[in-house]
């Protein structure tokens, strides 16, 4: 039984170790844009693909992802835009409690054999207790992530990057999942006239 106790020992440093690793990727994978404002941002790949393809497929993503908000046609030629919102949580594990809502806005846009997308526009809106025991969001107060670190403590903020960032991630694999899956649209051939006057 003694030697139980190193191994319980390495097991629980090894699961730290992990954790604190996943914690850091994901934050990691939170990026500036030119603007300096928070985004995950990437360029994917799709040879044989045609931009029609990948523009319906993206838009069949983003109707179902968010079924509350009915997708948008972008400014630019083959993009699209949807937004939405998800709760972030304050504390640690037991003492977790509804810290907020991210809102935030997801834009694809896709070419011949690639596409891009890009979530941004991260916008925190607190959470209080209401007269009635539920958590609802303050009214009148908005906080753009890129502000959120002079509003709010450090260890706080890095656990809602933290969140934000699992939640980009997870996305991602959703958009990429529906962009590998769905069949590929066939492009409309001109139909063939044939004269029967001269044979």
């Amino acid at each position: 039984m003694a030697y139980l106790y190193p191994m319980k020992k390495a097991l629980f440093s090894l699961i730290c170790l992990l954790c604190a690793q996943i914690a850091f990727a994901q934050k990691d994978s939170l990026a500036f844009d030119e603007g300096n404002n928070y985004i995950y941002y990437r360029v994917v790949d799709k040879p044989t693909l045609s931009a029609d393809t990948l523009y319906k497929r993206g838009w069949d993503f983003a109707a179902a992802f968010n079924q509350s908000t009915k997708p948008a046609k972008g400014k630019a030629e083959s993009t699209l835009n949807t937004s939405g919102k998800f709760i972030v949580y304050s504390g640690v594990s037991l003492m977790r409690k509804e810290g907020g809502e991210i809102s935030y806005t997801i834009n694809i846009q896709t070419k011949d054999q690639r596409y891009r997308y890009r979530i941004s526009n991260f916008v925190f809106k607190p959470y209080q207790r209401d007269r009635f025991g539920n958590m609802v969001p303050i009214p009148g107060i908005e906080v753009p992530l890129e502000k959120m670190s002079t509003k709010y403590g450090k260890k706080e903020t890095d656990n809602y990057l933290d969140q934000i960032a699992s939640f980009c991630i997870n996305t991602a694999s959703k958009i990429k999942q529906a962009m590998d899956k769905q069949p590929v649209i066939k492009k409309a051939e001109p139909v063939k006239k044939v004269s029967t006057e001269n044979w």
